[in-house]
């Protein structure tokens, strides 16, 4: 079962596994799991686990931080909450272009835990990370998040908003992140 509620990110998770794990999305009636984590891996540990004992199903969750040497690794483990509790994407974008105006080290790290926990209490951990650095305006129209401003190293200067999913998947964060994990269940 996925926990996220988030339609985006559920969508890429989907795509990313492809039919290596058979998801199940997460029932309506489960409420959200407050993230009161330290780190990413508190938080996706907090969010499979809620979803375990409300259902008592095996579940998958993620967290994922951006982390941005300029601004000491924030927005980190408060990135989808960097603009306050109820920003959408476009507010957190336009709080860290603001932080870095003028800003001559734009470098940044990706990073993603996914965790896959069981009934019996057993976990399966996985991460991935992409370095890059932050656009000095929002480019590309694909994705969600953050990455109309995050330029993947790996890349050829384009944004991942303004590559196709599948050349995001290849070099993402979220996709080194859930590959792995598919691979770790495999092996389990």
């Amino acid at each position: 079962m996925l926990a996220t509620a988030n339609p985006d990110k559920a969508a890429e998770i989907a795509a990313i596994l492809g039919e290596a794990v058979e998801l199940v999305p997460r029932p309506a009636e489960v409420p959200d799991v407050e993230e009161t984590g330290e780190t990413l891996e508190d938080n996706a540990r907090l969010k499979a686990r809620a979803l375990v004992e409300a259902t008592g199903e095996a579940a998958v969750a993620d967290d994922t931080g951006l982390e941005v040497e300029a601004l000491g690794g924030a927005p980190g483990v408060y990135s989808a909450r960097y603009a306050g509790e109820d920003a959408t994407y476009l507010d957190n974008v336009n709080k860290l272009v603001q932080a870095l105006e003028g800003a001559g080290d734009r470098r940044a790290r990706f990073r993603t835990v996914a965790i896959a926990c069981f009934p019996d209490g057993t976990e399966v951990l996985a991460s991935g990370a992409v370095d890059g650095s932050i656009a000095l305006a929002p480019r590309g129209a694909a994705g969600f998040g953050y990455d109309p401003v995050f330029v993947p190293d790996e890349g050829d200067g384009r944004t991942f908003a303004e590559m196709s999913p599948n050349e995001k998947h290849a070099v993402s964060h979220r996709g080194r992140a859930f590959r792995a994990l598919a691979r770790a269940l495999s092996d389990r």
